[in-house]
């Protein structure tokens, strides 16, 4: 979609638990040692069905979401209750956890000690971090399409539910700046299929790395709110943090399970 990205600002430490009501947040969390923990599709449902139950629970709108092998990605908004999402996240980790350590006789981690959070402006930042979730398992060469992975949003996007639903369409259709569009998940559609054709499918660390990521304004303002001083960086065009090597442990920009 060439969206900028226009911030150049970077800065370091872990931020406090700020979830600004009404704001969205790109929620990522790995399994131990990137793991293949959630390879059985038993445990990819058990997931997705708590996702369901906690989201009415906490009542946190998801925006989108996908359950892979391994890791989990999850659009929410924050709610007027700062802890909400911190609950959330909590219960679904250990749930999960719990049940598969039962099952499979283990003990020890299941999760990493800690999810990332980075804050996405609504608009078209939030379309483009939402399309990323969807076609995560296309990047892997898993599927084709993100129509052929049972465990996301996408589903409920492109073909609405009328019961028993974790997306939050309307939230994602205002968000996106489309309110009130009954045709949203036809342009939906549209998107993904653009995107999966053109072959737009790297992996991009911004929406997975950074603290933040959306206009000046808006980083900024995440800046101000987390109370962290900016750190100049040329080659940045997005607030954020240095990212660590693959498997390894970050060291910021990480909010706990705390569990």
């Amino acid at each position: 979609m060439g969206v900028p990205i226009n911030a150049g600002l970077v800065f370091m430490g872990y931020p406090q638990r700020f979830f600004e009501p009404g704001y969205v947040w790109h929620l990522t969390a790995r399994c131990h040692n990137r793991d293949f923990l959630l390879n059985q599709v038993l445990y990819r449902k058990l997931l997705t069905d708590t996702l369901f139950e906690n989201q009415g629970r906490y009542r946190v709108p998801v925006l989108n979401f996908t359950v892979t092998s391994n890791h989990v990605h999850l659009l929410v908004v924050s709610p007027t209750d700062r802890e909400a999402i911190p609950e959330m996240m909590r219960d679904l980790g250990s749930k999960v956890a719990a049940t598969y350590n039962k099952k499979s006789d283990r003990k020890g981690s299941f999760w990493e000690r800690r999810y990332h959070a980075t804050a996405v402006e609504s608009g078209e930042h939030l379309v483009r971090c939402s399309l990323y979730i969807d076609t995560n398992m296309v990047r892997a060469g898993v599927v084709r399409h993100p129509s052929e992975w049972k465990h996301g949003g996408y589903h409920e996007i492109v073909k609405p539910k009328q019961r028993y639903k974790t997306v939050n369409l309307s939230e994602l259709s205002r968000l996106a700046g489309l309110p009130d569009d009954p045709t949203f998940p036809e342009h939906y559609a549209g998107w993904v299929d653009n995107v999966v054709k053109r072959g737009h499918l790297c992996r991009d660390d911004v929406w997975t790395a950074e603290l933040a990521v959306g206009s000046v304004k808006f980083v900024d303002h995440v800046r101000r709110q987390s109370g962290y001083a900016p750190i100049l960086k040329d080659e940045s065009n997005m607030l954020g943090e240095q990212p660590a090597p693959y498997g390894a442990q970050d060291c910021g920009n990480m909010l706990e399970w705390g569990f």
